[in-house]
């Protein structure tokens, strides 16, 4: 039983540091304001609709003026 125990905690930990090893490695994230949106951003998904039809990948709402800011990745 003890060999099982050992085995299951060993199978864990590699499942966790592989999952920990991917997030590390991902790519920076790239943020321009949106030429193709009009008037202030309420909705995080009529934001990166937007933005996709501009080439991005998506978008998000932010500031004090609720401007429209497309992301992708560099």
């Amino acid at each position: 039983m003890e060999r099982k125990t050992l085995w299951f905690l060993f199978m864990l930990f590699l499942l966790l540091a592989a999952d920990i090893a991917v997030k590390t490695a991902e790519g920076r994230r790239c943020e321009s304001k949106s030429h193709k949106f009009k008037g202030p951003c309420s909705r995080d998904s009529n934001c990166a609709s937007v933005c996709r039809g501009e080439g991005f990948t998506g978008g998000d709402c932010r500031g004090f003026r609720r401007r429209c800011f497309c992301t992708r990745n560099c």
